[in-house]
């Protein structure tokens, strides 16, 4: 593949060079998958308006949101097992970001550790955490962000237990992975994947391993990791974690208007409207139809951002319209990962700015702050 011109060329290649295992978790969504699929589809529902004849020389991406210059409304979601779609897969993700000056976001169940990637970014990234049962494990985690130097903690609250994902289940992902004869044979296909988890130390969670008394391997990190995600968080957990943590808090995985009042209630500085990407409950409505509701509740109160289903700059100006501050990719990101490494997240960063920059200039605007819902064709989009 020669010429890559946007992120399903990335997912293509992607396809071909990740072991099936890992594409598969990172592709594929919870029960039938038709939340999963409502994300791109009610994205591509929302029709531009088209404009000509005005000015639109000078134009720009850039923003401040959270406290901070982006070069544009962009960030990096939190994505577990990025180290397996590519060997240090989130030190390379973390340094494209960078390099495009935009956030990365952390997994609290990354490969590479928050240190790991500290040592070998030069910018600040965001971290997020899972509220583990182990109160003290989790303050430590939040110590350790702090350490790192990380200036946003991103707080995911809609995976309190794993959505069934079909998929997983029948290609015997778990940890460690198993064996099967089938997955054997796929990896002797993927030799670029294989030379480079054998070039790297990193192939377990990093954040964890180590970290917690009693896990020495991965079959006794898997038994720890199952019973600690807990089952009983609550908001009132949030405000010790606001307490514990300190600075700049962002709570991922708002998909209700009441459960958006709530979240601002609680001090968030920012909410982030997601359905994980539909690897959770099944049926439930698409992030971007969710958006205008969600935005109208909050009404300025905390920054509103947006993930899941948005694989394109003209779906990142659509949050916009919609009254998003921001938008996070994370299957986009891994496509540029699994494909080329570093190289090929930095190219799915270029292509979204590339692709808003260009719908910004036919929709007849130059600035971001100039987006608003008069840039959509009325009827074509969700009404609170």
């Amino acid at each position: 593949m020669s010429i890559i011109t946007c992120i399903e060329d990335l997912r293509r290649l992607a396809r071909r060079r990740v072991p099936r295992m890992f594409y598969d978790y990172v592709d594929g969504g919870s029960w039938s998958e038709s939340t999963y699929h409502a994300n791109q589809a009610d994205f591509a529902r929302i029709k531009l308006r088209q404009r000509v004849a005005r000015n639109i020389d000078n134009r720009s991406l850039q923003v401040h949101r959270l406290g901070i210059d982006m070069a544009m409304p962009l960030a990096i979601a939190p994505t577990g097992l990025a180290g397996m779609v590519h060997a240090d897969g989130e030190i390379l993700a973390a340094r494209a970001a960078a390099a495009a000056g935009v956030r990365y976001t952390l997994s609290t169940v990354s490969i590479c550790s928050l240190e790991d990637v500290a040592e070998a970014t030069a910018a600040p990234f965001w971290f997020q955490l899972y509220v583990m049962r182990d109160r003290d494990f989790v303050g430590r985690l939040i110590d350790r962000a702090k350490a790192a130097g990380c200036d946003a903690l991103v707080l995911t609250l809609d995976l309190q237990l794993s959505g069934q994902r079909h998929k997983d289940l029948k290609n015997g992902l778990s940890t460690p992975p198993r064996p099967t004869l089938a997955n054997l044979l796929n990896l002797l296909g993927k030799p670029r994947w294989v030379a480079g988890m054998l070039g790297t130390r990193r192939r377990h969670f990093g954040n964890i391993m180590g970290h917690v008394t009693g896990v020495h391997d991965m079959r006794q990190l898997a038994e720890w990791t199952y019973q600690q995600f807990d089952p009983c968080l609550n908001w009132d957990d949030i405000q010790w974690i606001k307490q514990r943590w300190g600075g700049t808090l962002i709570l991922k995985g708002i998909l209700d208007v009441e459960d958006a009042r709530l979240a601002v209630a609680s001090g968030a500085d920012a909410l982030i409207v997601s359905n994980h990407g539909g690897r959770q409950l099944d049926g439930a409505p698409s992030s971007i139809a969710m958006l205008p509701a969600i935005v109208d509740a909050v009404g300025g109160q905390a920054e509103v951002w947006i993930d899941s289903g948005i694989r394109s700059g003209q779906d990142v100006i659509k949050s916009l319209a919609l009254g998003a501050q921001g938008a996070m990719i994370g299957r986009a990101h891994l496509y540029g990962l699994g494909a080329l490494g570093q190289a090929g997240v930095s190219q799915a960063l270029q292509i979204i700015a590339r692709e808003m920059d260009l719908t910004l200039a036919l929709c007849g605007h130059t600035q971001i702050e100039q987006i608003d819902r008069q840039l959509l064709v009325p009827g074509s989009y969700p009404l609170p």
